[in-house]
């Protein structure tokens, strides 16, 4: 019964793996003032993967809506206290899933009267799939300064296969994690 207790636990700890959430990470220069920061306008990443307009326009309309929620202000022209840009990384890598049985009788029961009739026996299972690891990468730059002031990325964000609602749902997600700490507090 023991065994089966610990077979149940390792196939739900396996079957939760591949279901963990976005990673989110994101950096910023300490010696900027943020609060100064009110404006802001968009720029294009030179050299830069993008997606697909449909997806662009997902992506832009959600860092647009939770940059107006932190009181910035999107304007068109050169007087932006902050240049935003963005990029993508769309790539898959394969994942492999592992688990075995553990059933095991053992070499017998003794060298007694019964000998060694026991059997040994194991069984592994596993299967393998295509994962893919769709990354949205945002940078915010002082335009005085030329400088990189803020950076942050979000992983497993962007799904080329997902269903248009999902992938939506997903890009909201991961931008409302991404800006959540956004402007940083001052020390």
């Amino acid at each position: 019964m023991k065994r089966l207790s610990l077979l149940v636990v390792a196939l739900l700890v396996v079957c939760a793996v591949p279901a963990r959430g976005q990673d989110v990470r994101y950096d910023f220069d300490k010696d900027k003032d943020f609060s100064k920061y009110k404006t802001y306008r968009w720029v294009e990443i030179k050299g830069a993967d993008k997606p697909d307009d449909l997806t662009a326009k997902k992506i832009v309309g959600a860092i647009d809506a939770e940059l107006a929620k932190k009181g910035l202000t999107k304007v068109e022209g050169d007087n932006a206290d902050l240049y935003v840009g963005y990029q993508t990384a769309i790539a898959t890598e394969k994942q492999y899933t592992m688990y075995n049985t553990g059933w095991d009788y053992g070499p017998g029961w003794g060298g007694g009267w019964y000998g060694y009739g026991g059997m040994s026996s194991s069984t592994t299972y596993g299967s393998s799939s295509t994962v893919y690891i769709g990354q949205l990468d945002l940078s915010m730059y002082d335009p005085g300064t030329k400088q990189l002031v803020w950076r942050g990325a979000a992983s497993k964000t962007l799904d080329p296969k997902a269903k248009p609602e999902k992938k939506e749902k997903n890009i909201n997600k991961a931008v409302t994690k991404l800006l959540k700490n956004f402007p940083p507090k001052q020390r």
